[in-house]
């Protein structure tokens, strides 16, 4: 029973919610970028390169021989490098949009952190640090008067 119940508190409290939301939305946001890479970002620099198409290139280790009566088949064994070229635009757009995101969050976390903005709510433990904070600076203000 203590782990149905574990299970319950940890549903409750969010954080499956949240994970399974950023994983549907970081699934779709994948599938955009690829979709973005693909369609988008590589035909006009196939273009730009007389047509070369990324996906296809590779390095050939040793070339495929047909099978003839006296010689078995043997399989090509290549590197293929063009779809890590493909790959790694994915990652860095991916890597990019995450950046602004995370830079356009954090921007306005600094707000609602910032106690004396008046605009944004902020959060109640934040509120309580700097009222806290400001109690300390007030003792320490008239010790010091106190002293001198």
């Amino acid at each position: 029973m203590g782990l149905i119940k574990e299970f319950k508190e940890f549903a409750i409290k969010g954080n499956m919610v949240d994970m399974a939301v950023g994983i549907i939305i970081g699934t779709a946001f994948n599938k955009v970028v690829d979709v973005l890479v693909r369609q988008v970002i590589m035909p006009p620099l196939s273009l730009m390169t007389d047509g070369i198409s990324y996906a296809d290139k590779k390095l050939v280790l040793r070339e495929a021989v047909e099978a003839t009566e006296q010689q078995v088949a043997i399989e090509e064994v290549s590197i293929g490098y063009g779809l890590l070229i493909e790959t790694m635009i994915d990652f860095l757009v991916i890597g990019f949009v995450v950046f602004l995101v995370v830079k356009f969050m954090n921007r306005f976390r600094r707000k609602a952190q910032d106690p004396k903005n008046k605009q944004e709510v902020t959060p109640k433990d934040i509120e309580l640090l700097s009222s806290l904070n400001d109690l300390m600076e007030e003792q320490n203000r008239l010790l010091k008067d106190r002293q001198n």
